[in-house]
């Protein structure tokens, strides 16, 4: 039977071909003496056709490139059940066939007994349930995924793009790989594969190695997202089923966000990658290993350096606030990095920035909050001063939140003097009127809370801003007389003399 389906593989359609399959001849290898008798038999210009032959005969069950002729293999239900894995081998082979889809009218039919073939091992896996997947039949799907799955992107997948979505590159529609039809159906082979009961990990686990786990991570830099979020699914299905493989992917996605924030800034699959680690987060056990809470400190608090944090802010905040939810000592050294990292020239990662530590703020408790209370509220000040209403409009809805006005209210001795003064000048200068309006209603609530405090912050930061006046007009008078006296000296030679400023 095994050699009545091998016989059905793709060869050269000659007749010497077709004798030898009639014989049983279902080896394929270049070096048969029998396909080295029926080529010489056919006199002159017989070496190069004996060359093609082997080369067309070699590729029939182990392609490596494209080929002119596919022909299906009976389908599984025509075969006994003892066959049937040796068939799932044999259509695997058929599929390590390459297509180039950049011409859709070349190899229609080859393109479309591929497709309808991926269809059959899609519906075969998921209903296989009989016995264990055999070694052969893994390797012959990890070698078939490779071949059609790993492959380097065109240079202008990367050149156009800044971390997978920057704000200059927002309105970029992406790229879509002409392939996609097929490329589909085999990582929807590749999930099932993965996912089923029938994959024995132990036995598996040396085929989806660390090698092939490596170059499925090269292929979230693909600018297709349909890619991406199948990458994403299938990474997190080989996180969950490979135990043993666990630290390695940890490493490499650190390594892949490392490179991102201190290399390049360049990668498109920075989102996904934050998605599938903020599962794993939530699966940590307690305590927390001090590995982890290097990649915290080392890689996730980084990843707000980036210009391009926009496009997985969120996945980057879920995974933060994971951390904190299952150690909340470490807001406050989430909370330092924050600040290191502050944005000082960027307004809408300002705004991104204040909305997470609001997040990290309505779970902190109050011994954390006391270790940072200082330099974030001297930070949140210069925010509510800001001329950018976006930034100062979001610092000011921090008091909106009723476990942050807790927190002020049990610390306003050291925190009223810090804002008072930033409200004092908006309340005197800020030119938005909505802001205007939200700094009043702080104020009030300020006053609330402690009149006396907040009369006597405000009486000190009349003092020191009349301070400061008088030692302005104090400088501006001694440039003043240096002008004047500099007008009256007279000049000699080649002597620097200072001009008073045209008026």
């Amino acid at each position: 039977m095994l050699k009545q389906i091998l016989s059905k593989l793709p060869r050269k359609t000659s007749k010497t071909d077709s004798d030898e399959s009639s014989r049983g001849d279902s080896s394929c290898r270049s070096d048969s003496p029998r396909a080295g008798k029926s080529s010489k038999s056919h006199g002159g210009n017989d070496g190069a056709k004996t060359n093609a032959a082997k080369k067309n005969s070699s590729a029939a069950v182990f392609p490596t490139s494209t080929v002119s002729l596919i022909e299906p293999l009976v389908p599984f239900k025509d075969v006994a059940g003892s066959e049937k894995m040796n068939l799932f081998v044999s259509k695997l082979s058929l599929c390590c066939v390459a297509f180039d889809f950049t011409d859709p009218g070349k190899n229609i039919v080859e393109k479309d007994v591929k497709r309808r073939t991926l269809i059959e091992l899609v519906d075969f896996v998921s209903s296989f349930g009989s016995a264990r997947f055999s070694e052969p039949a893994i390797l012959a799907m990890c070698r078939m995924c490779a071949i059609n799955l790993f492959r380097v992107f065109p240079p202008n997948y990367r050149a156009n793009n800044r971390g997978g979505g920057g704000a200059e590159n927002d309105d970029d529609e992406p790229s879509f790989d002409p392939a996609w039809p097929h490329l589909q159906l085999v990582y929807e082979l590749l999930l099932k594969f993965i996912t089923s009961s029938c994959l024995d990990a132990k036995a598996a686990k040396k085929y989806f190695d660390h090698s092939f786990i490596s170059k499925l991570l090269e292929l979230f830099d693909s600018e297709d997202p349909r890619e991406r979020d199948c990458l994403k699914t299938i990474m997190h299905r080989v996180y969950g089923k490979f135990m043993v493989h666990r630290p390695y992917i940890r490493k490499s996605f650190n390594n892949v966000f490392h490179r991102f924030v201190f290399e390049t800034e360049k990668h498109n699959g920075i989102a996904e990658l934050l998605e599938i680690f903020g599962s794993v987060v939530s699966g940590f056990a307690l305590p927390l290993k001090e590995e982890h809470k290097i990649f915290l400190w080392r890689i996730l608090i980084p990843l707000h350096k980036p210009r391009s944090m926009g496009a997985y802010f969120q996945q980057l905040s879920y995974c933060v606030t994971q951390f904190i939810e299952k150690e909340p000592k470490l807001a406050s050294i989430v909370i330092r990095g924050l600040l290191k990292y502050w944005p000082i020239t960027h307004s809408q990662k300002e705004v991104m920035f204040l909305g997470e530590l609001e997040e990290i703020l309505e779970t902190i408790n109050m011994v954390e909050f006391q270790k940072v209370m200082v330099p974030l509220f001297w930070r949140i000040g210069c925010c509510i001063s800001s001329l950018h209403f976006q930034v100062s409009e979001r610092a000011l809805y921090l008091w909106n939140n009723d476990h942050i006005v807790n927190l002020i209210a049990h610390n306003r001795q050291v925190i009223l003097p810090i804002i008072i003064p930033a409200l004092e000048r908006n309340s005197q200068s800020h030119w938005n009127p909505a802001v205007l309006n939200l700094t009043h209603n702080v104020r009030k609530m300020f006053i609330e809370m402690d009149e006396n405090l907040f009369l006597s912050c405000r009486s000190q930061f009349k003092e020191e801003e009349a301070m400061l006046n008088t030692e302005s007009e104090k400088r501006k008078e001694a440039w003043r007389q240096l002008e004047h006296a500099a007008s009256l000296k007279l000049t000699a030679g080649n002597t620097a003399v200072l001009v008073s400023p045209v008026l």
